[in-house]
C-alpha cells in the first residue's frame, strides 16, 4: 500500500475534505490572479485561500491523531466525520460568497444571507462539540515518549481554546447596535472590519484583531508536537536532550509559554490594540512572557547538565505504541 492510500486511511472523511482543500486552494490562486474584485478591503479571494490552507492542516492533523488512538475509535471516528461535515459546510459557505463577491461571516443583510450565516454558526458550534470530543479522547492516548504525548495533549487543549475564541466575535458590536448596517459581529475590536491590515493574513494594523488569538490558538494543535518532534530530533546530536524526561519539562515549559502568549494575543485584541503596535502593559506582559520562558528553558538546561539524569535508550520502534494500531488501519 502506497504512503497516500496509508494516509487516507487513516479517517477517509477528514482525508477527502483535506484533497479538497488542496482542490480549493488551487482554485482560490487563481481566482485571486484573475479576479481584482475587493470584498471589505480585501482581495475577495485571500479569505477562501486562508480558510484552505488552515482546514487542510487541521484534517490531516486529526486524521492523524484519530487513527492512532488505541481506545475509544468508533467514537473518536464518528466525531471526526462531524468535523469533516462541519469544515465543509464553513468552507463551502465562504467560497460560495467570495464567488458572490459577498461577506459570509457576520452577514444578516438579507433573508437568504441570514440563512447562510445561521448555517455557519450552527456548523462552527457543531465542529467545537465535535473537537472537544476528540480532544478529550487524546487524553487515553499513549505515544512513544512522555515528551511527545505531553506535547499533543497540550496542544490540542490550547486548540481547542483557540477555537473557541471565534465565539467572541460573533456578538454586535456598540457601533453595530447605535447603526445597524445588516452586519452583527466582527474580527476587529475598535474600528469596523476592512480597515488596514498586514500583507497576506489581513489582520488589523490599526485595532485590536481577535482573528490573531483565534488563528494561533488554533494552531497550537500543530505548534507544540512540533516543538516536542523538533526535540526527539536533536535529541541525537545535543547530548543534553537524550533524556525524555528533559525534552518533557522543556515541552512544559513551551506550552506554559504558549498559552500565556495566547492570553496576551487575546487581551490585546479585546482592549482594541493592534498587534503591530503592542504598548502600555500589553507590551510589559508580552517580554516578560517571553523572558520568563527563556528562563525557565535555561534552568531545566543547567539543572540537566548540572546533574545528569540516567537513562535508557531503546529504539522507537521497540517503545511506541503505534505498531498494533498502525497494523489496523492498514488493514
Amino acid at each position: 500500500m502506497s504512503s497516500l492510500k496509508r494516509a487516507y486511511a487513516w479517517h477517509r472523511p477528514l482525508m477527502t475534505v483535506a484533497a479538497l482543500m488542496m482542490l480549493c486552494t488551487a482554485v482560490c490562486l487563481v481566482g485571486a490572479a484573475i479576479d481584482p474584485r475587493n470584498v471589505g478591503g480585501a482581495e475577495v479571494w485571500l479569505k477562501p485561500l486562508k480558510f484552505s490552507l488552515s482546514i487542510l492542516l487541521y484534517c490531516v492533523t486529526w486524521a492523524w491523531l484519530i487513527a492512532h488512538l488505541p481506545r475509544f475509535r468508533k467514537m473518536a471516528h464518528t466525531a471526526g466525520t462531524v468535523i469533516a461535515v462541519a469544515v465543509a459546510v464553513e468552507q463551502i459557505a465562504i467560497v460560495g460568497a467570495a464567488a458572490s463577491a459577498t461577506t459570509s461571516h457576520f452577514n444578516v443583510s438579507t433573508p437568504f444571507a441570514t440563512a447562510l450565516w445561521g448555517v455557519m454558526a450552527v456548523s462552527i458550534t457543531v465542529l467545537y462539540v465535535a473537537t472537544f470530543v476528540t480532544t478529550v479522547l487524546l487524553f487515553w492516548m499513549p505515544l512513544p515518549t512522555v515528551s511527545l504525548t505531553v506535547a499533543v495533549r497540550a496542544g490540542a487543549a490550547l486548540a481547542l481554546v483557540g477555537l473557541g475564541l471565534a465565539f467572541l466575535m460573533t456578538g454586535p458590536t456598540a457601533e453595530q447596535l447605535d447603526n445597524y448596517q445588516g452586519i452583527v459581529g466582527a474580527h476587529t475590536v475598535g474600528v469596523s472590519d476592512g480597515g488596514p491590515g498586514l500583507p497576506l493574513l489581513g489582520w488589523s494594523t490599526v485595532a485590536g484583531d481577535l482573528r490573531i488569538p483565534h488563528f494561533v490558538g488554533m494552531h497550537a494543535l500543530q505548534l507544540v508536537p512540533l516543538f516536542a518532534i523538533a526535540l526527539g530530533a536533536l535529541a541525537g546530536r545535543i547530548r543534553i536532550l537524550a533524556d525524555d524526561r528533559v525534552r518533557t519539562r522543556l515541552v512544559i515549559v513551551a506550552a506554559s509559554a504558549f498559552a500565556a502568549m495566547l492570553a496576551v494575543l487575546t487581551t490585546q485584541a479585546l482592549i482594541g490594540q493592534s498587534i503591530v503596535r503592542p504598548d502600555g502593559a500589553i507590551l510589559v506582559a508580552g517580554w516578560a512572557v517571553g523572558a520568563a520562558s527563556v528562563a525557565a528553558a535555561a534552568i531545566v538546561l543547567v539543572a540537566a547538565a548540572r546533574h545528569p539524569l540516567q537513562t535508557e535508550r531503546r529504539p522507537i520502534a521497540e517503545t511506541s505504541p503505534f505498531a498494533e494500531t498502525t497494523e489496523k488501519v492498514r488493514s
